[in-house]
């Protein structure tokens, strides 16, 4: 599974990107941020707030309660003001 981090996220982990293979049991977004969670120190500061939290899956917006699987790009951002 391909994590993409954009703005502060990318900051606090520290990376743009990684490949993770989380445990088969990690079936959505939030089940993914949960693990995500425990993997770093850097980690848990990002998803501390998870309403501070927007994520897309293969490029389409995604809730909590979306489905994640092995090959999927998931993306983590911040939300977007306009103006």
């Amino acid at each position: 599974m391909k994590l993409l981090y954009f703005a502060w996220m990318r900051q606090k982990i520290g990376r743009a990107e990684e490949e993770v293979a989380p445990p088969p049991d990690v079936a959505t977004v939030a089940q993914l941020v949960a693990w995500l969670r425990t993997q770093s120190p850097a980690h848990e500061a990002a998803f501390a707030d998870t309403r501070l939290v927007r994520c897309a899956v293969n490029q389409d917006f995604a809730g909590p309660d979306a489905p994640v699987r092995m090959g999927d790009e998931v993306a983590f951002f911040p939300p977007v003001t306009g103006g």
